[in-house]
């Protein structure tokens, strides 16, 4: 759902983007008034964790097309919905600044459409209320689809709607709502599959991760902190070193809806406005263009863990000098 340049006007790119600088400010003091103890770890890991899985795209039967998670639930499940934000926001940059995915212009877009909707919305909206754990595994997968289907629907209107305001393409509303709206709600049912399996393994190995919303009865951690760190940061290695390279080539969700609208998987850029600029920009920072290293998956999963740590860091700082 990266959108490109090509899709967003400059006046729509400069709302989205102040919105997003916005939602990280108060992303930001939020978690100051959260007291959880080795929350930055946690987040680095879990941000370098959804890099890597972002970049298995699995096949949608039957359609030529194929999608992959955003991870905006999941990283809220686990670490509630501003520092999740925040975390994602980390991946959405490095995808962009070093990999050139997605457009630096649409940056603030993705950032909304992607990480706010999951985050802020599908998560505290409609995954919170409709569980509490510990649950059942049945429960945990119906409530995880339900929400990444929502998450994801409300960022594919989204997507439309900023590209219909852009007005630098010819794609009609109607048709490509219709595409995106589709094709994402396939891509959310696997998403929510995806998601599910894991909050079930955390239920039962580190419930403790999930005791904020959860009830005294839960279960005692089978695994400890650093344990959890050390697993799913070996399945971020093992995700964007190995696993990666058997993803499907088909194009994601947004590509396949572009193609059935005009032929073509994606738009010619439009130089208008500041995308020259903001072309020229990603230029000289995507040194892994379109991840063309065999290691991107293990380099930008290391380069999201340290950004996550930077953000998180400088969080914390304030914090501490405020006291």
């Amino acid at each position: 759902m990266h959108m490109a340049d090509a899709l967003v006007s400059t006046p729509v790119a400069i709302v989205a983007g102040l919105s997003s600088l916005a939602l990280i400010a108060v992303s930001g003091k939020e978690i100051k008034k959260e007291e959880r103890p080795n929350i930055i770890p946690l987040m680095g890991v879990m941000g370098a964790f959804v890099f890597a899985a972002q970049m298995i795209n699995f096949s949608i039967p039957g359609t030529g097309s194929s999608g992959h998670i955003v991870g905006g639930v999941l990283l809220a499940s686990l670490l509630g919905p501003w520092a999740a934000f925040l975390t994602l926001v980390s991946v959405l940059i490095i995808q962009c600044l070093v990999f050139a995915d997605g457009g630096l212009l649409a940056l603030g877009c993705n950032i909304v459409n992607m990480g706010a909707m999951t985050c802020l919305i599908a998560y505290p909206f409609i995954f919170r209320p409709l569980i509490k754990f510990p649950a059942s595994s049945l429960r945990i997968i119906l409530v995880s689809i339900i929400s990444c289907v929502i998450g994801l629907e409300l960022g594919a209107l989204a997507v439309t709607v900023e590209t219909e305001l852009s007005g630098v393409t010819a794609l009609p509303f109607a048709g490509f709502l219709g595409f995106m709206g589709g094709i994402h709600l396939l891509i959310g049912i696997g998403e929510g599959l995806a998601t599910s399996a894991v909050l079930i393994f955390v239920q039962r190995a580190r419930p403790s991760l999930l005791l904020p919303y959860s009830t005294p009865t839960s279960r005692k951690d089978k695994m400890s902190s650093k344990g959890f760190l050390i697993l799913f940061g070996v399945l971020a290695l093992i995700l964007g070193g190995f696993i990666c390279f058997y993803a499907s080539s088909n194009p994601d969700g947004l590509e396949w809806s572009i193609q059935k609208m005009t032929g073509e998987p994606e738009l010619s850029t439009v130089v208008s406005g500041i995308a020259p600029e903001a072309a020229s920009v990603q230029d000289k920072t995507a040194v892994l263009p379109d991840y063309e290293n065999s290691f991107s998956g293990i380099l930008g999963g290391l380069a999201t863990l340290i950004l996550v740590w930077i953000f998180g860091t400088l969080v914390m700082t304030r914090k501490r000098n405020r006291k």
